[in-house]
């Protein structure tokens, strides 16, 4: 290698292009010292723009690009913020020459979000490529990885702590609970409703339906434009009743005066309205979940669905009656897979109905794979993750639940019309996470174990500061699972998790989870467990 091609995925949304250019241009501008300390030079394949900002910002422009790079070309995708993968994949697709994926570790800057989405759409498609990821870029691990790859184009990272899932070792009662749920989807069926499918670029969190049809589980492929419709159908009391029922249950919600900056009640209002109109459709399509995309689309109609996709996801929220009367699910969540990920649907899915019938909490969600970081609080020696998504936590999660949840407006750079999050901080207990990935024409399952942990309010604020802090916060420690480890081996920006009741009952779920997704054909591996 002598000459290395940088090429860099942005936004759809111009405004958070150009408020993070400048963060990625010092990040390109670390990196390209890094390499010529080696010996080569990386050279933007695409120029920055008179807009202000130098990201690819669509996939036609994606493809023109690649157009003009040598097909054998060393090509380093750098990435310090959130991207739309679908801007470069087709690109890459057809590169012959090796590929590196490189994001910064940062929390204000979710460039590890923008990487892992990307090397899981990678992952799907069958291309072959490389990660790495650094604070500083002055690490050792960084630079002998980088070594690595100049010099052979891979890296080798360590992947010890998978193993493959044997279901011999499943209890015989863990292995029948799975075995009937298993035969119960394929013979009864299940709809996923899909509210427009692909958001924001994310190819690896699109399921093929020839994947899930086995499986008995199918697709109701909705429109956004159908929700809109039905939120605006809502009357404005059904909506205040929704919404006096979180006040009553103790949730906080912080409003100002200037809609294009503050929460406004009005916005709560609409949200609610999304919320009811939400569970209707599902009801009417037989949906056991429902994923809403919202980005695209909605983002220019409405306030943000996320609020909504929280409630959705609680056994305890406000009551929605059909027509008749009759309250549609009572004390039962409705199913929502944020950003309309379709692994994470599958996921909740199977979740909702092992826990339900092991009576362990129902309540799962995902998460972004945020940041991590030490404790600075010093309460604790070992890695903790932030695993934080934008609003969409059940209040079941948190400390306090309805009453330690509270609402702040989403921010406008990507939320015009504002809306209320579900910001709270995660209450202490064992977890299982999982993700479902595509790779190799099959599904696959990465399982594992942990516990959301406790931190002093001072950390608490601190890594809520040094991300989004409007948004949900779960600080997690993974079993057996170090932060190089997660990385290297993680397909998804996201990562589901559901509680349970003590280490045992944990331990006891996470291999029935196990089973059932054996039992389903999918591939399954043990993580740190």
């Amino acid at each position: 290698m002598t000459e290395i091609m940088l090429v860099a995925s942005g936004d759809l949304r111009e405004s958070a292009n150009t408020k993070c250019w400048p963060t990625q241009k010092a990040m390109e501008d670390k990196l390209a010292a890094v390499v010529a300390e080696m010996g080569h030079t990386l050279r933007r394949a695409h120029p920055e723009k008179p807009a202000g900002h130098g990201f690819i910002a669509t996939q036609r422009e994606g493809m023109d690009v690649f157009r003009t790079i040598d097909p054998n070309a060393p090509v380093i995708v750098a990435e310090a913020v959130w991207q739309y993968s679908h801007h470069v994949l087709p690109g890459l697709s057809s590169h012959k020459g090796p590929i590196l994926t490189v994001a910064n570790w940062s929390g204000q800057w979710p460039g590890l979000v923008g990487l892992l989405n990307l090397n899981g759409s990678l992952t799907k498609a069958g291309i072959a490529y490389s990660s790495l990821w650094s604070e500083t870029f002055e690490d050792d691990f960084f630079r002998s990885g980088l070594k690595s790859w100049l010099e052979s184009g891979a890296i080798a990272h360590d992947e010890s702590h998978v193993r493959p899932f044997d279901a011999a070792a499943v209890p015989a009662e863990l292995s029948r609970l799975a075995d009937d749920i298993a035969v119960d989807m394929a013979g009864n069926k299940v709809i996923m409703g899909v509210f427009d499918e692909g958001c924001m670029g994310m190819y690896n969190a699109i399921i093929p339906d020839e994947m899930l049809m086995p499986l008995g589980v199918f697709k109701e492929r909705l429109s956004q434009s159908a929700l809109y419709y039905a939120t605006k159908q809502v009357p404005e009391e059904e909506a205040r009743a929704a919404y006096q029922w979180m006040l009553d249950k103790g949730m906080t919600f912080h409003f100002g005066a200037d809609p294009k900056e503050a929460l406004t009640e009005e916005q709560v209002i609409d949200q609610c309205r999304m919320y009811i109109a939400a569970v209707r459709l599902a009801d009417f399509f037989g949906c056991e979940a429902i994923g809403i995309q919202y980005q695209q689309g909605l983002k220019d109609l409405l306030p943000a669905s996320d609020l909504v996709e929280g409630m959705l996801n609680n056994d305890e929220r406000p009551p929605v009656t059909r027509d008749d009367g009759s309250i549609i699910r009572d004390g039962q969540a409705i199913v929502h897979f944020n950003e309309v990920d379709e692994c994470a649907g599958l996921d909740a899915v199977l979740t909702n109905r092992l826990h339900r019938a092991l009576g362990q909490p129902v309540e799962t969600t995902l998460h972004d794979l945020r940041w991590g970081d030490a404790d600075k609080s010093g309460s604790r020696d070992d890695f903790v993750w932030v695993f934080e998504i934008s609003g969409a936590v059940p209040p079941a999660h948190h400390e306090g639940g309805w009453a330690g949840s509270e609402s702040y407006r989403q921010p406008s750079m990507f939320f015009p019309f504002g809306g209320g999050t579900l910001k709270g901080y995660a209450k202490p207990g064992e977890i299982v996470w999982s993700r479902i990935f595509v790779k190799d024409g099959a599904l696959h399952m990465d399982i594992g174990r942990g516990q959301a942990v406790k931190l002093p309010p001072e950390e608490c604020e601190r890594r809520s500061r040094a991300t989004d802090y409007p948004w949900p916060i779960m600080n997690a420690v993974l079993t057996g699972v170090s932060r190089d480890q997660m990385m290297a081996r993680h397909k998804a920006n996201h990562i589901q998790v559901v509680y349970a009741l003590s280490a045992e009952e944990a331990d006891k779920a996470m291999m029935a989870k196990a089973a059932l997704a054996a039992k389903m054909g999918m591939t399954v591996s043990l993580c740190g467990v």
